[in-house]
C-alpha cells in the first residue's frame, strides 16, 4: 500500500500529542450518567457531566420518551421543512417559548449546531460581529461561518466593547455583538445588562449562548436573561437541551420574526434530520417538571455552594466562577492531567482541561457540581481532593 492512505502526517501530529503529554484514550461509561459512575471499569464519582439537574436518567424523562417512541417510531424521517416536521416539535417550541418568556424558539439538533446556524443566517457582507474573547468554540466557528466582518473585545471588558463600538459602528450597516452568558471553563457570567445598554445606544443587536445558563440561572432554570430581567432586549438568546435538560439539542429564543427566518436560512435545518420524537418527548417533560418547581435549580445551587467553599478553604484556586462550574486551577499542563489522574485513581473523575481549550499556563480540572449530588458524594470528593493536593505539594 503506498505510503499516501497510511496518513504519516496525523501519525506525527498524534506523536507529538504524546510527547507533550495531553494524548488521551476516550473515557467508556458503562450506565447512565448519574452522580456516581462506572467509567473505565472503575467506581468513581463524577465531578465531569453537564447533567445539572439529575434529568438525564430521570424516570419521568425516560417514560416519556418512551411514549414518544410508541406514537411517533424513532426517527422523524426527514429535514423538517420536507415531512420531519411533527406536531410534537411544533408542541415543544411552543413550550420552551413559553419556558423562556419569549415570543418564539426555533430548536436545532444541538447547541454546536444553533450557533453554526444561526450567525451566517443573521449576518453578511457589510455586518460587523464583535465577539468576547472567551466565547465558546461553536461561536467562533458560527462567526467563521459568516462573510460578516469579525473582531474581539477583552473579556468581559465594557470599556473595551465601548472602544470598539465607537470606532467601528458607524461602517456597518449591521453589529451583533455575541457572547456566552455562562462561560464555561470559568464558570463567571457575561455582564449582560451592561452589554445590551451598550447595544441598545450604539443600535447593535445582542445573541447570548446560554448553553450553561440554560437550566442553572433564573427562576428555575430559565437562564442569564431571565437572571437579569433582560426579556425583549436580547435579540438571539441560545439554550442547549443536553445540559441541565439532560436530553439533546439546542435552541434560539427570540421574536417570531427570528424564527420565520430561521425556518429559511438556518443551515443544520434544512440539510439535518429533526430531533427524534423520544428527545422532544423526555425535553418537554424536563421542560414540564422546570416550570413547576425549583426544587432541582435549589438543589443544584446549595451543593455548588457546599463544594466551592470546601475546594476554597482547603487552598485552591477556584478563580471567578460564579456558577456550579467549579474550576480548580493548578496551572502547567503536564502537571494538571496527572493531577486529573490521580483524583481518577481515589475514585473521583475529574477531567483536566488544558491549552488549546483554555490558555497555556491556565491548566484546571473542572468540577462540575450537580443536584444529583448527595453531600456525603460531595465531602468524600473533597477529601480526595485533599490527599492529591498535599501529594503533589499542590497545597
Amino acid at each position: 500500500m503506498s505510503s499516501i492512505h497510511e496518513l504519516s502526517f496525523l501519525k506525527e501530529k498524534i506523536q507529538e500529542l504524546k510527547n507533550d503529554g495531553v494524548y488521551r484514550k476516550l473515557p467508556v461509561l458503562e450506565g447512565a450518567n448519574e452522580s456516581e459512575v462506572t467509567l473505565n471499569g472503575k467506581r468513581v464519582i463524577n465531578l465531569s457531566s453537564n447533567n445539572y439537574l439529575g434529568f438525564a436518567s430521570h424516570p419521568r424523562l425516560k417514560k416519556a420518551a418512551i411514549e414518544a417512541v410508541e406514537k411517533y417510531g424513532v426517527g422523524a424521517g426527514a429535514v423538517r421543512t420536507i415531512i420531519g416536521n411533527m406536531d410534537i416539535h411544533e408542541d415543544m417550541e411552543k413550550l420552551l417559548a413559553e419556558f423562556k418568556r419569549e415570543e418564539a424558539v426555533m430548536v436545532f439538533q444541538s447547541g454546536f449546531n444553533c450557533n453554526a446556524g444561526t450567525i451566517q443566517a443573521v449576518t453578511e457582507k457589510g455586518d460587523l460581529i464583535i465577539s468576547d474573547e472567551l466565547n465558546h468554540a461553536s461561536i467562533i466557528d458560527g462567526a467563521r461561518l459568516s462573510r460578516a466582518d469579525k473582531t474581539v473585545f477583552k473579556h468581559a471588558d465594557m470599556n473595551h466593547l465601548e472602544e470598539v463600538l465607537k470606532e467601528k459602528r458607524d461602517n456597518y450597516r449591521n453589529v451583533l455583538i455575541i457572547t456566552d452568558g455562562v462561560f464555561s471553563m470559568d464558570g463567571d457570567i457575561a455582564p449582560l445588562p451592561d452589554i445590551v445598554k451598550l447595544a441598545e445606544k450604539y443600535g447593535a443587536m445582542t445573541y447570548v449562548d446560554d448553553a450553561h445558563g440554560s437550566g442553572v440561572l433564573g427562576e428555575s432554570g430559565r437562564g442569564t436573561v431571565d437572571h437579569f430581567g433582560l426579556h425583549g432586549r436580547v435579540d438571539f438568546t441560545i439554550g442547549t437541551l443536553s445540559k441541565a435538560i439532560g436530553v439533546i439539542g439546542g435552541y434560539v429564543a427570540g421574536s417570531e420574526t427570528m424564527r420565520d427566518w430561521l425556518s429559511h436560512r438556518g443551515r443544520p435545518l434544512l440539510f439535518s434530520t429533526s430531533l427524534p420524537p423520544a428527545a422532544v418527548g423526555s425535553i418537554m417533560e424536563a421542560v414540564r417538571i422546570l416550570m413547576s418547581t425549583t426544587e432541582y435549580t435549589d438543589k443544584l445551587w446549595d451543593n455548588a455552594k457546599y463544594f466551592k467553599e470546601k475546594i476554597s478553604k482547603l487552598g485552591f484556586d477556584i478563580g471567578k466562577s460564579e456558577t456550579p462550574i467549579t474550576p480548580v486551577i493548578i496551572g502547567e499542563e503536564a502537571k494538571t492531567m496527572e493531577f486529573s489522574k490521580k483524583l481518577f485513581d481515589k475514585g473521583v473523575f475529574v477531567s483536566g482541561i488544558v491549552f488549546p481549550t483554555v490558555p497555556k499556563g491556565t491548566g484546571r480540572v473542572r468540577c462540575m457540581v450537580t443536584a444529583g449530588h448527595t453531600k456525603e458524594q460531595l465531602d468524600r470528593a473533597v477529601e480526595v481532593f485533599k490527599k492529591v493536593g498535599e501529594d503533589m505539594r499542590i497545597l
